[in-house]
């Protein structure tokens, strides 16, 4: 009678998990949520064009066709850690959300990611700049997507000071972000012999860098570098050049700079800049044919950046995975093991890895900005200087503090 009662028993647990793997499989339904700048000094960099590079891998993924329903929703977190959470949280509790993408400015974006893992949902960040995501801030439901400041880095700074400019002075975004960039960059001209003089530290959206770029001219170093991005770079470059500063003799450097930023200032003010990114529209076939289908739907008709490619080609693999699967299982802890133990592929990146810390590994590119004379028409602002293998443009590995390596 025993024996019975206890294989009835096993038999009705066997049942439930069935049931729910049952259930899982046939759950297909998703949530997604944009969560950028829309208004502020990074929307040209993310914004509603992410928007759109969400709603295209949706497109592209093919779920739909195979009796999907898939929904994207839009936050404006306004570039402040708080607004970020409370959309975060809104989104998990009341909207039943699974995964959310880009999240610029790295001090929402480190945030976001601790709520998104306490919700056990997906996070794609490709808006973020600083390693501390894949790194000392890591989480086993975040992946770090397009760009970081260790590559960032790694490629300019390493670049510029064995090319001469050996002495530094950074003009540095007083967030996260520009915190983790000078950082990274000081690491890598300290590590091929040059040497940091000095730095400043202006307040985010700054509408005068004068005062800022006049230390930078009187430490007489050789490169000053702009540990800042959008609005802010655009706006400190704009004044370098009234200032006569590279004239003078002294190079700036965009430690992060996106192909907005250089429609912005044209290229007569931007020619001769070095630059590193992960993906430019001009790349290859793949990457011209994306990016001339984005510009076509763009509202501002531009070419797609590196965080609105990230966005998409982050998504892509998201949900191959979920294919893979058969259904949503809404668990997005075992959604990003999957992602992690698939090779990425698509047309942005081309073929890829995700490292255990959850680090997306890709080849990174050093540009230099063309001469005006040089460009062949709108849009056609680079020329590629070196590229930088997947394997190390990225921290490696063994370099990694993320708790998850952790035996």
């Amino acid at each position: 009678m025993l024996n019975r009662k206890v294989t009835s028993s096993l038999l009705a647990i066997a049942a439930v998990f069935a049931a729910n793997s049952s259930a899982s499989a046939q759950d297909k339904t998703a949530k997604i949520g944009v969560l950028n700048d829309q208004s502020g000094l990074y929307a040209d960099i993310t914004g509603q064009g992410s928007v759109l590079a969400a709603q295209m891998a949706v497109e592209d993924s093919g779920l739909t066709a195979k009796g999907w329903k898939i929904e994207v929703l839009v936050g404006d977190h306004q570039n402040k850690p708080d607004v970020g959470v409370n959309i975060t949280r809104q989104w998990f509790d009341r909207d039943k959300l699974d995964v959310v993408v880009d999240v610029p400015t790295s001090s929402v974006g480190l945030a976001v990611s601790n709520v998104v893992k306490e919700k056990n949902g997906v996070y794609l960040n490709s808006g973020s700049g600083t390693s501390d995501l894949s790194n000392a801030q890591c989480s086993p439901n975040t992946i770090h997507w397009a760009y970081d400041t260790y590559q960032l880095a790694n490629g300019t700074g390493t670049a510029l000071t064995k090319a001469g400019g050996n002495t530094w002075f950074f003009l540095t975004a007083d967030y996260a972000f520009g915190t983790a960039l000078e950082r990274d960059t000081t690491n890598a001209v300290n590590a091929v012999g040059g040497k940091v003089v000095g730095s400043v530290r202006p307040p985010l959206n700054t509408p005068d860098f004068s005062s800022f770029l006049l230390q930078a001219q009187t430490s007489k170093a050789k490169v000053i570098g702009l540990a800042n991005a959008g609005g802010d770079t655009i706006n400190s470059i704009k004044q370098a050049s009234e200032f006569g500063i590279v004239k003078g003799g002294q190079k700036l450097a965009g430690l992060l700079m996106f192909i907005t930023d250089i429609h912005s200032l044209g290229l007569p003010v931007a020619n001769g800049l070095n630059l590193t990114e992960t993906f430019y529209w001009d790349l290859n076939d793949g990457t011209r044919a994306f990016s001339k289908r984005f510009q076509d739907r763009a509202k501002n008709k531009a070419m797609p950046t590196t965080v609105q490619a990230g966005v998409y080609s982050s998504l892509i693999h998201y949900f191959k995975a979920l294919d893979a699967a058969g259904g949503n299982s809404h668990d997005g802890l075992k959604v990003v093991e999957k992602m992690k133990a698939t090779p990425t592929d698509d047309v942005i990146f081309g073929k890829g890895t995700i490292q255990p810390n959850g680090r997306k590994l890709h080849p990174a590119y050093l540009f230099e900005v063309k001469k005006p004379e040089e460009s062949k028409g709108p849009w056609d602002y680079y020329k590629l200087v070196a590229t930088i293998p997947a394997d190390q443009a990225f921290t490696p590995l063994e370099k990694s503090t993320c708790p998850l390596l952790k035996k």
